[in-house]
């Protein structure tokens, strides 16, 4: 039930530990404080990372005569989360399905989820390029999906993995919006300098190649890692980060290339 939300974004990653979720989570909370009213949807089922992330592990959810109710992180209902992970009675616990059931519950989360009045939805979705990301693509013809955001980080084998994403997409025809890449560099928390520990300007090189945007490149900052478990924005908490800079243009970036033509 989307018809209440005028832009899905949906982020994606052909390899798995690069940050994906992390980088959903940040964008989703940047948004709202923009002044967006956001919906999050995770549904990497082997690796629901989003209620950990945003403090919520716990919450119970509970279906209506219009279906799911997502959680909403506070009174103002500005940001709605729904997550495979609510469905955990615990973090430990593994979602062992063969296929067909896990088809059946990305269907479901995306077709009846309750959501209210969205600016954007955000769909974290699972690594690779499996049955899962199938079953996105083809809901996502139902509906009418701005496009993909796609994270890596600079090592070649992470580029490798998303090179697959990037011709994935295009076969499936999802509209490519840019690339992230994450994880490029450390910002000691004492000096604020950032040192190249991997590669650098993979994913600006990878842009370049697939004639795509390259969006912005986030470092590890252990300043951000603090704010895990929280619903506080980087934009918030340390205005002056460079991860708050990058993504604050992202968000910028995401207004114009959804803005009404």
């Amino acid at each position: 039930m989307l018809d209440n939300v005028k832009n899905v974004i949906v982020v994606l990653s052909g390899k798995g530990g690069v940050g994906k979720s992390t980088v959903s989570t940040q964008l989703s909370l940047a948004l709202r404080a923009t002044g967006h009213k956001v919906g999050l949807l995770d549904i990497d089922l082997c690796g629901p990372s989003v209620p950990y992330l945003l403090g919520l592990e716990g919450s119970d959810i509970y279906q209506c005569d219009d279906g799911w109710v997502p959680i909403y992180t506070d009174d103002s209902k500005t940001l709605a989360v729904m997550s495979i992970g609510f469905l955990l009675k615990n973090r430990s616990d593994p979602v062992i399905w063969r296929g067909p059931k896990k088809t059946m519950m990305i269907r479901q989360f995306l077709t009846d989820v309750k959501w209210e009045e969205l600016d954007y939805l955000i769909i974290d979705t699972p690594p690779g390029t499996s049955d899962e990301h199938i079953t996105v693509m083809e809901c996502m013809r139902e509906v009418p999906c701005n496009g993909a955001i796609i994270v890596t980080t600079p090592q070649g084998v992470a580029l490798d993995d998303v090179r697959k994403e990037i011709t994935f997409c295009k076969k499936t025809g999802i509209k490519l919006l840019g690339i992230v890449e994450n994880m490029s560099g450390f910002v000691c928390p004492h000096c604020t300098e950032c040192t190249n520990i991997f590669s650098s300007n993979g994913g600006v090189e990878l842009a370049q190649l697939a004639k795509v945007p390259h969006l912005g490149t986030l470092p590890i900052d252990p300043r951000v890692g603090v704010l895990a478990g929280s619903t506080a924005s980087v934009l918030d908490e340390l205005p002056d980060s460079s991860t708050s800079k990058v993504l604050r243009g992202i968000v910028q970036q995401l207004d114009a290339l959804t803005a009404p033509a």
